[in-house]
């Protein structure tokens, strides 16, 4: 036997190895736990944030200037950084920004 038909012959076997793996595989049943029951995906429990949210980015460029936009943004940003949720109200205040020269007089 030749260099080329040996190629030949092992990547068909190969092959025939992976299709068998893969069909052992798919038809494997799943077994979950005893504890585990039906599961309800979060896509389909009613969000009222998620909905803001794509409203925004349904109102597209004018979500700019939308100040519930902006609020929902806040909140997303600060649950996506595990910040502390606002407490009571769900607005967000502008955090007031100091220049870095009254720092400096502080200090001195």
């Amino acid at each position: 036997m030749d260099g080329k038909t040996l190629a030949r012959v092992v990547a068909v076997v190969l092959v025939a190895v992976a299709m068998t793996a893969t069909a052992l595989e798919m038809s494997r049943k799943e077994h979950k736990p005893v504890g585990e029951g039906q599961h309800t995906p979060a896509a389909s429990v009613p969000n009222s944030h998620r909905d803001g949210l794509r409203r925004c980015q349904a109102l597209g460029e004018a979500a700019l200037r939308d100040d519930g936009c902006a609020r929902l943004w806040a909140e997303q940003r600060d649950r996506f950084l595990g910040l502390e949720k606002p407490s009571g109200n769900s607005i967000v205040e502008p955090a007031t920004s100091r220049s870095p020269d009254a720092s400096q007089h502080e200090a001195r």
